[in-house]
């Protein structure tokens, strides 16, 4: 994933724009990146690997280094970003998010007419911001431009540009599956993926961009370059998973969405192993509030029978290896014994994609002396892996424990049965649940259902984009 924020101001706003972009730190965990105006210098930027360390370290110098009155920030999962360009739209920073399925078809095109070149990487590939810019350069102006790459483009393209003057351009995905928002002050805008990161400088909300739809931003105003298109697909996983709980999108708070989530969860719950349930827990930290809803829900105590040491590992994803990820989960998680020791505990998960942390999790459990665990899941079964995002490392549908257990139960054949795996009440469902319990040694297993997710949210389900559950783009 990554997240972008910028600011255009009438005064020096670097600080700010740190302090903006670190709020987008729980979305990437492999570049940072920052660029900037300033009359005098005009653009600049700097870019540093985060894998080892956090946005806020490797940029606590950044205030020595560069100077502005407009500047953008991004954290990124792929890319290092953002790029400085020159180009016949003049001289500026561009940074991304989402992903191009389709970037080997599009450079092969650009390189046939342009008689250009990209700077390739090992292995020949190419930076997707740059091939991002070149499509956009093909075309007169930036609002040409992105509308053009954006319609060339197989996935999802949210782009931010700093111009050389100044000014900044957001444009929000075609589709609408990230959200951009602005804000307002008095001497100037910012935009940012997580609204609340501007909130937090004295920004108030101005406006949530729609899909597709382009605007520029100086001190003085806004102006839309482009109107926002009809058709949107928000992904839902923001909600569920990798939004951040004070966040708001398309009007929805995500703790809020979480509380509901885990309510509704509860009174679905048909399975009477929870009627001997001692403690309800969320896996932290974003299964927490889907659990603290089902507690409230279903009467059951709820409690944090492990905590997570974060003080120097932030994140258990941050390692680029599964197994040294595995490693830092396990040795991150503490125990409470009393509240291990011969309970009955039920888990609320955000998801559950490839279980494999979730397997050490369990293991752990049992080894501080649980006496059953039951596991639920706050969003269906994944069955598709992502083609829009990069919110999971899953480079593969069989990587997905979901489809993995499928294939092992039915073979291929059971592909064509996803919608019965999904539904706990079929045969089929039960087998799946039975056939997972069995893999991790859950006591009992279910899944929120979609009808659920989508009550949850509360948005009409043909705004919001279920593809990783039900194939539905």
């Amino acid at each position: 994933m990554g997240g972008f924020f910028g600011i255009t101001s009438k005064q020096d706003c670097m600080a700010e724009v740190f302090f903006g972009t670190d709020y987008h730190s729980h979305l990437g965990t492999r570049r940072g990146g920052m660029a900037a105006f300033d009359p005098e210098i005009g653009l600049q930027r700097k870019i540093h690997n985060i894998e080892n360390a956090p946005f806020r370290t490797k940029f606590e110098h950044i205030f020595e280094e560069m100077q502005g009155t407009a500047g953008i920030g991004c954290i990124s999962d792929s890319e290092p970003q953002p790029l400085l360009i020159r180009s016949n739209l003049g001289t500026y920073a561009i940074c991304m998010i989402g992903r191009i399925n389709n970037a080997e078809e599009l450079i092969d095109q650009y390189l046939s007419f342009s008689g250009g070149h990209f700077d390739a990487k090992t292995g020949g590939r190419v930076n997707g911001v740059e091939l991002l810019a070149a499509l956009i350069d093909q075309k007169s102006s930036f609002a040409e431009g992105i509308r053009f790459a954006q319609k060339s483009i197989d996935g999802t393209a949210s782009i931010l540009i700093l111009q050389e003057d100044g000014n900044l351009i957001a444009a929000r995905d075609r589709m609408g599956r990230l959200p951009v928002t602005i804000g307002k002050r008095e001497d100037g805008y910012a935009v940012s993926f997580e609204s609340f990161a501007y909130e937090k400088l004295g920004y108030v909300f101005e406006k949530e961009l729609g899909p597709g739809e382009i605007v520029s931003m100086s001190p003085e105003g806004l102006t839309q370059l482009r109107a926002p298109g009809e058709q949107k697909r928000i992904c839902s996983f923001l909600w569920s998973y990798y939004g951040y709980p004070t966040s708001t999108y398309e009007g929805v708070n995500v703790e809020a969405m979480r509380y509901r989530n885990g309510a509704i969860l509860a009174r679905n719950d048909t399975v009477q192993a929870q009627q001997e349930i001692d403690y309800v827990g969320g896996v932290p930290d974003s299964g927490t509030p889907h659990a603290i809803g089902y507690a409230n829900e279903s009467g059951r105590h709820f409690a944090r029978a492990f905590i997570k040491y974060t003080p120097t590992w932030a994140r258990s994803f941050m390692p680029p290896t599964q197994v040294d990820r595995e490693k830092i989960a396990k040795m991150k998680q503490i125990p409470v014994k009393e509240l291990i020791q011969d309970k009955n505990l039920l888990f609320v998960d955000d998801s559950i994609v490839r279980g494999t942390q979730l397997r050490e999790t369990v293991e752990f459990l049992y080894e501080n002396g649980a006496k059953s665990v039951h596991m639920r899941s706050a969003c269906p079964p994944i069955m598709f892996g992502c083609k829009y995002l990069n919110f999971s490392r899953a480079t593969s549908d069989l990587e997905l424990i979901a489809r993995r257990t499928i294939l092992e139960l039915e073979g291929e054949e059971g592909f064509r049965h996803l919608e019965e795996y999904c539904d706990g009440s079929t045969q089929r469902g039960q087998r799946m649940r039975a056939a997972i319990c069995e893999k991790f040694h859950f006591s009992s297993l279910e899944f929120q259902s979609l009808e659920g997710v989508i009550q949850a949210i509360g948005l009409p389900e043909c705004e919001l984009c279920t593809y990783c559950w039900n194939g539905k783009e």
